[in-house]
């Protein structure tokens, strides 16, 4: 039986569901101190596969783009968050403070990777300045996101001190990361082998991360402060800084003469937010209990990227198909 069009990926119903698991048995005491053990441990694991999986070829092969870098590093970190911050007289009557900080977060977070690459290759866009782009964004956040956090939010001594949470972040992520790109002469050909198998790890970790940031939240009261109003308004607000990204990135891409091979890249590692990145940071930065309201934004922001994006990107690629097809006839 073929899968219902209107259902999401399977990986939006586990986070849908683990968010209820959360929401109806939270970790609280004991267990939720082991839990959080845990997942610093499974962040180190994911971040050190990242840059396992990361291939030198691949980094020297788009490095060379650096005007398309330069576009997607300026959307990522500079547009992103004075629109989340200029559009605040619109965005903030639509949710609550709490989620209005969580959606100023959004804006900060990097790109997503494998997502970007995944929808540029569908696409027929530039794959090694897409893996380039979208890797280097992952490593910029670490720099980025902790100090526009502290500008944009300025809410306790861990945002308000930029400096430490950059250590802290660049000791749990980009450490691992490096380690495991240079263990990757051992580490890729056990990745290869695992093959699909390897996204198990990938999402099991964040879902992992999820239920420890809502289970925080929950015993804190989020749903209890969360009206449903709000979370109507959030979805408005996703879908309007979606909207606004993705009009950006394909109006600078022309704009400054980029072919349509790199607006498509441009497009798929501007306009998107990585969970990946967003949620292990997010527990960094903010107290246990505003890590729950903190990154929702995001996890809605996250389904709702992929879905435009899929099918953005299967009509760029029809067009790419159609002009190939046009000149070899000619």
């Amino acid at each position: 039986m073929p899968r219902p069009r209107f259902l999401p990926d399977n990986f939006t119903l586990m986070l849908m569901a683990t968010v209820a698991l959360a929401s109806f048995l939270p970790a609280s005491g004991t267990p939720a101190q082991w839990l959080g053990k845990a997942t610093s441990a499974v962040i180190v694991l994911l971040f050190f596969l990242h840059g396992a999986k990361l291939s030198r070829p691949a980094i020297l092969a788009g490095i060379g783009h650096w005007r398309l870098h330069l576009v997607v590093t300026a959307i990522t970190f500079v547009a992103f968050p004075i629109l989340g911050w200029a559009l605040r007289p619109l965005l903030q009557p639509l949710v609550t403070p709490d989620l209005y900080l969580g959606i100023l977060f959004l804006c900060t977070v990097p790109a997503t990777v494998q997502s970007a690459i995944a929808l540029t290759a569908l696409a027929r866009g530039n794959m090694p300045a897409s893996i380039c782009s979208a890797s280097g964004s992952t490593l910029l956040g670490i720099l980025f996101t902790p100090l526009l956090v502290g500008l944009l939010l300025q809410l306790n001594a861990t945002a308000s001190d930029p400096l430490a949470a950059i250590g802290k972040i660049a000791l749990q992520l980009l450490l691992p990361f490096v380690v495991g790109h240079l263990m990757r002469p051992w580490v890729a050909p056990v990745i290869q082998w695992m093959g699909s198998s390897i996204k198990i790890v990938d999402q099991g970790s964040i879902l992992l991360v999820v239920y420890s940031a809502f289970s925080g939240a929950v015993v804190a009261g989020l749903w209890a402060q969360m009206p449903l109003p709000a979370m109507a308004g959030l979805l408005v607000v996703c879908g309007l800084l979606l909207a606004c990204s993705m009009g950006l990135c394909v109006f600078a891409a022309r704009r400054l003469g980029f072919s349509t091979e790199d607006e498509i890249a441009i497009l798929f590692c501007g306009a998107q937010k990585s969970l990946v990145s967003g949620v292990p940071m997010a527990k960094i930065l903010f107290p246990a209990s505003m890590v729950g309201s903190i990154v929702l934004p995001l996890m809605l922001f996250h389904p709702l990227q992929l879905m435009v994006s899929a099918v953005i990107a299967g009509r760029y690629a029809r067009r790419q198909a159609q002009n190939s097809a046009v000149a070899h006839s000619d």
